[in-house]
């Protein structure tokens, strides 16, 4: 996700987004836990994705 695309959401939708890709970062951690992921790059990817949605939301 592109910081000009998180810069374009409203408040809600950021809350949003960021809810669900806590969700999702939530599902894969457990996932990778149990057996190992094809791509785990993934989980970083999400986390990075999280911290640019706070980032933005802090500005604001």
């Amino acid at each position: 996700m592109k910081i000009e695309d998180i810069r374009k959401m409203s408040a809600e939708e950021m809350a949003k987004k960021e809810k669900d890709l806590r969700e999702e970062l939530g599902n894969l951690s457990f996932q990778h836990r149990i057996r190992p992921l094809e791509n785990t790059s993934r989980l970083r990817q999400i986390r990075k994705d999280i911290a640019r949605i706070q980032t933005v939301a802090n500005q604001s």
